[in-house]
């Protein structure tokens, strides 16, 4: 079996690419203006009600610098957000290694870019479960399949890429990018890397717990017509 083998990484990683969707979108308000004062040049991918906040917070700077991930890849969402960045162009992007040369052709043949950091986190599938009443069908809407494939592949990616999932990270984010002049560090990407990893298991585990306190019975039941 053929494998990528690195041998040559970055310490410092500038951010220039930055794909963000949230459920929870705390702290957006101090994170973008932020990265955007930090590097001017910084450019932003976004989905759904994410990309319509960043909208918001960028003002007239969002048609410089903010994407549509639909319009970047192509590819327009499906109904009701079902797919929106499960996209050859955005893995490329998430995990392309900067010294391999047949990764920087795919980049340049499709048009794509190396995303530098992932800001992601997921539907509230616990919150939702927790609810008293909820059906199974509820639950199962809110299994998120994009947002930890993204963040899964930022952090296996973390000699090259940043994946931030809890915006109370954010604060420190900013202080290390403005210290480092708009990079990332390999310890700060690892230690991210860690987190992000923590907080998918964490939330796979939610969704097997659940799933499996129900009866087929019960499942059966909010299909019945």
């Amino acid at each position: 079996m053929s494998i990528n083998v690195v041998n040559r990484i970055d310490d410092l990683v500038k951010v220039k690419h930055v794909l963000i969707s949230v459920s929870d979108k705390t702290n957006l308000e101090r994170l973008v203006p932020g990265l955007r004062q930090i590097n001017p040049e910084i450019r932003f991918f976004s989905t759904g009600g994410t990309f319509n906040k960043l909208k918001e917070l960028l003002g007239a700077d969002a048609g410089h610098c903010l994407t549509q991930v639909s319009d970047y890849t192509g590819q327009p969402e499906t109904q009701g957000g079902l797919v929106k960045t499960l996209d050859f162009k955005i893995y490329l992007g998430l995990l392309t290694e900067t010294y391999n040369a047949s990764h920087q052709a795919d980049l340049q043949r499709t048009s794509g870019v190396p995303i530098d950091m992932v800001v992601v986190n997921l539907y509230p599938f616990q919150a939702t479960v927790a609810q008293a009443g909820v059906t199974a069908e509820q639950a199962r809407g809110n299994i998120d399949i994009g947002g930890p494939c993204m963040i899964r592949a930022a952090a296996k990616n973390f000699i090259r890429v940043a994946s931030v999932v809890d915006p109370n990270d954010y604060e420190r984010l900013l202080n290390e990018l403005a210290i480092r002049q708009g990079s990332t560090s390999l310890n700060l990407r690892y230690e991210l890397a860690c987190k992000a990893f923590d907080h998918t298991a964490t939330y796979d585990r939610a969704i097997a717990d659940y799933l499996a306190r129900q009866s087929i019975q019960s499942v059966k039941g909010c299909y019945s017509r």
